[in-house]
């Protein structure tokens, strides 16, 4: 683990030499500064992990101006550097000044180094804490839920093969078509991994624009362009001592890729903003449905980043290569939505079962999960099923309860219809566009319902 860096800032040789001995001693590195001034080139070209300041320089002796000036710059240009001030004058106007622009802790010289270590010590843990939260304030990572358990043998495979390699730090590339799962299986991966109990940071390659993503995988800091109104920290920093998962890989633009490469291969990058150049320390996955061999050949990808990617390579499977799989998913599915909706959970029925595996699943894993989230919020009992549909929806689903065969009772189409709409808008709180979707509507057809119904949806 390396060092923390203290930066002293002191007029007087004698104060430095004497501080510098107290923190060398206990393992710190230390760099010295004369005034304000000669420190702002020092924080702008190293690392500090703190400053140790004076408040009093030639200029005025007692009012702390200089040392309380440097402060506020410290304070405005977001630099989130703990600082300690410290003066040989006992001054509580000053002290509560410093504390105001982003001084940590005030000290009395002469100190007493038992003191003096252990300011610094705590200071350097509460920065360390106010770093970490703003990780995981950044941080857009899935809640876990239970794992599915594979039966077809093709996944089987698939498993055996990346839990013999996941422990190692070897960049994986996973391929095969959209939805069939290469997410998950990446979160699968770093759990298995010996980063376990770092984080796991997703990030989908395809929705970053060019103009933001040195900003969002790199960072940047505040003022480094016209809308950096503070300063943020970047997906490789987030991902420190844990995965960082590179979704849609095939979609960087070319222009960004040689970027990505710098960082793979040497594992340096600089903070947009900074001259300073950081070193990473994470294990990357990557994803993609692309086909690299003519992404390549058409020069629209990188072919020596492709081979700094894809050490190992893992195709996943579509749905429809695993047919032993389609009905336990599904049930699977069901319990996890069931639970999620507080709803009854219902049960495939034998009819229900022999659709879903005729069926070919264009949109693999999502489109299954998406089909049973809908099945769940809008049960609807033994309608028929189109054997020759192109797409399977939740009315061509055959299903039945948990606790008995019910059926709707009988009223008119008029008022099942009105009902539905109830129940879609309820679900939906209110949202016309999502309950249209549940619906398997237009937008427009559900308006147009609402209109003809409007004495059970006045207009609010």
């Amino acid at each position: 683990m390396s060092k923390a860096c203290i930066l002293v800032v002191d007029d007087r040789p004698d104060i430095r030499l004497s501080a510098s001995f107290v923190l060398e001693d206990n393992d710190y590195m230390v760099l010295e500064a004369d005034s304000p001034y000669q420190a702002k080139d020092l924080i702008k070209n190293n690392k500090i992990d703190m400053i140790l300041l004076d408040m009093n320089y030639s200029l005025d002796t007692t009012s702390g101006e200089e040392g309380l000036e440097l402060l506020a710059w410290i304070k405005k240009s977001d630099l989130n550097i703990p600082a300690v001030a410290m003066t040989a004058w006992s001054n509580v106007a000053l002290a509560v000044k410093a504390m105001q622009l982003g001084a940590g802790d005030f000290i009395e010289k002469p100190w007493k180094n038992q003191r003096l270590l252990q300011i610094i010590e705590h200071q350097l843990s509460m920065a360390g804490l106010k770093v970490q939260n703003q990780k995981l304030q950044q941080r857009l990572e899935p809640i876990k839920q239970d794992e599915y358990v594979w039966r077809s043998a093709c996944m089987q495979q698939l498993m055996m093969q990346i839990q013999s390699v996941a422990t190692t730090d070897v960049a994986i590339l996973l391929t095969g078509d959209n939805g069939t799962g290469k997410s998950q299986l990446a979160r699968q991966i770093h759990d298995l991994s010996s980063r376990q109990s770092g984080p796991f940071i997703g990030v989908n390659m395809g929705a970053i624009s060019e103009s933001l993503f040195e900003s969002e995988m790199f960072g940047h800091k505040k003022g480094a362009f016209t809308d950096a109104k503070s300063s943020r920290i970047g997906r490789f920093e987030l991902a420190k001592q844990g995965t960082l998962f590179l979704d849609e890989i095939a979609n960087i633009p070319m222009s960004q890729q040689a970027k990505l490469l710098r960082v793979v291969e040497s594992g340096e990058y600089e903070v947009l903003g900074s001259s300073q150049t950081e070193q990473t320390n994470i294990r990357i996955i990557s994803a993609s449905n692309g086909n690299f061999e003519k992404l390549i050949s058409e020069e629209r990808f990188r072919e020596d980043l492709f081979y700094r990617l894809n050490t190992l390579e893992f195709r996943v499977p579509s749905l429809n290569e695993r047919l032993d799989d389609i009905v336990p998913l599904a049930e699977y599915f069901i319990h996890h939505y069931a639970t999620k909706y507080h709803k009854a959970e219902p049960k495939l029925s034998d009819c229900a079962k022999q659709a879903l595996l005729e069926y070919r699943w264009p949109g693999n894993i999502r489109e299954l999960s998406h089909l049973m989230e809908r099945a769940v919020l809008l049960f609807i009992v033994d309608p028929l099923v189109d054997k020759g549909a192109q797409k399977l929806t939740v009315n061509e689903l055959p299903l039945s309860s948990n606790k008995s065969e019910q059926a709707l009772p009988l009223m008119t189409l008029e008022k099942a219809e009105i009902k539905l709409i109830k129940q879609a808008l309820g679900i939906t709180n209110s949202s016309v566009p999502q309950a249209a979707k549940l619906l398997g509507l237009t937008k427009s057809s559900l308006y147009r319902r609402l209109e003809k119904y409007e004495h059970e949806f006045p207009k609010k």
